[in-house]
């Protein structure tokens, strides 16, 4: 047998290997999240809590109606709510290797990328559930986008993979900040970011400067992206923007998280 067969042999396995050794550390993860449910308190507590308070406190003085407030709105929950979730890859990443959870992985023969990349994997399972519940609560308030269920399971996709991206950043402060406490910290810019958009006001009610940030603002663009999917059934430049975004931010910082992870177990 050739080297180069081998080589490839051994690769094939490697890769195997690594497969196998995330989806048990994903495993290990919900298996976590089953025995300590508590941490799923903001999965589908945020969501519920946020949706009610946005439509039935503002809905009324934006649109006149709540009814008429709705399609305006639950996009921009929708992404609020998912977005949100996506910080917790760094807490966790940071909270696991401040209690020695990865000192103790760095023992056993599994792939070192494995616990990064499972937690990863197990992150997309909150943003599922997240945008679930935000859905099935705006149902029962009245909304029915007229876009149809292809067009909704389509822009929750979207807003789910934009939080899996966004989420990498979130992994690499996690793994280069000094404690869970900081990386909640920094990532409380997710809530700025959200409100200075066009998530939950019309941007025309707005300053001439702030309509400037609103409009430079990524978050906008997911936004009527989502909105043009669901209220309208369409694909527009909003859409193209924010996947080509996602894919761009995933290429930046997963091998920057990546080699800051390597460099620590």
């Amino acid at each position: 047998m050739s080297n180069t067969t081998t080589n490839a042999l051994r690769e094939k396995q490697s890769l195997r290997l690594t497969i196998r050794n995330t989806l048990t550390m994903a495993y290990r993860a919900l298996l976590r999240i089953r025995r300590t449910p508590e941490k799923l308190v903001d999965v589908f507590l945020l969501p519920v809590v946020f949706t009610l308070l946005f439509t039935y406190m503002f809905g009324g003085a934006i649109s006149g109606d709540v009814q008429d407030y709705l399609p305006h709105v639950i996009p921009g929950m929708l992404v609020q709510a998912v977005l949100v979730m996506s910080v917790m890859t760094g807490v966790q990443m940071r909270e696991d290797m401040d209690t020695g959870v990865f000192d103790r992985f760095k023992s056993l023969p599994i792939a070192r990328i494995a616990p990064l990349a499972g937690a990863l994997i197990t992150d997309t399972l909150r943003y599922a559930i997240a945008s679930g519940l935000t859905l099935t609560i705006s149902y029962f308030m009245g909304y029915r986008p007229e876009g149809g269920i292809g067009y909704v399971l389509l822009a929750a996709l979207l807003v789910i993979g934009c939080a899996w991206a966004i989420s990498w950043i979130f992994a690499l402060i996690g793994v280069i900040a000094r404690s869970a406490s900081s990386v909640q910290g920094m990532s409380m810019i997710v809530f700025p970011l959200t409100f200075m958009s066009n998530a939950f006001v019309p941007t025309e009610t707005m300053s001439d400067t702030l309509q400037w940030f609103v409009s430079i603002n990524p978050i906008t663009y997911l936004v009527t992206a989502i909105r043009d999917l669901m209220n309208a059934g369409t694909i527009g430049w909003d859409f193209t923007i924010t996947v080509v975004a996602a894919v761009v931010i995933v290429l930046v910082f997963a091998p920057l998280t990546v080699r800051a992870y390597m460099k620590r177990v």
